[in-house]
């Protein structure tokens, strides 16, 4: 059952803050990795390359957590468990927003011919905003 992301949180997803988004392995062990993060609605957006760990992680096996602190205010952070899905729909696009966002950029300067991207898109089950 996905829940609502509180204003807090919402305010911390639209900072350029890093989150580190966790992914189960195989085996079942844990998997972590720094992310740049958005919001759409109340579903957190995670975008990477098709072929990256992270994401066929989460093809595997869709429950995830990411923790995203915000960059502002040390000791504050949004943290969330919830399931995901992939999506190639608008992801090379969603990469060029988030290049702006991050690195005052209109085009994400990182793409390269034949790479696929997918947006990882995360329902969030469980939320809290630690430190607010």
């Amino acid at each position: 059952m996905a829940v609502e992301i509180p204003e807090r949180g919402r305010e911390i997803l639209e900072k350029p803050s890093i989150g580190s988004i966790a992914t189960l392995m195989p085996d079942g062990a844990p998997h972590v990795t720094p992310v740049w993060v958005d919001v759409d609605g109340d579903t957190i957006l995670v975008n990477t390359l098709e072929d990256r760990l992270k994401a066929r992680n989460v093809r595997r096996d869709t429950r995830v957590a990411i923790s995203v602190p915000d960059p502002d205010t040390p000791g504050v952070a949004l943290i969330v468990r919830g399931s995901a899905g992939l999506t190639g729909e608008g992801a090379r696009e969603h990469a060029d927003k988030l290049a702006k966002k991050y690195l005052d950029e209109d085009v994400y300067p990182y793409h390269q011919p034949g790479d696929v991207r997918v947006l990882i898109r995360i329902q969030p089950e469980r939320v809290f905003v630690y430190g607010a």
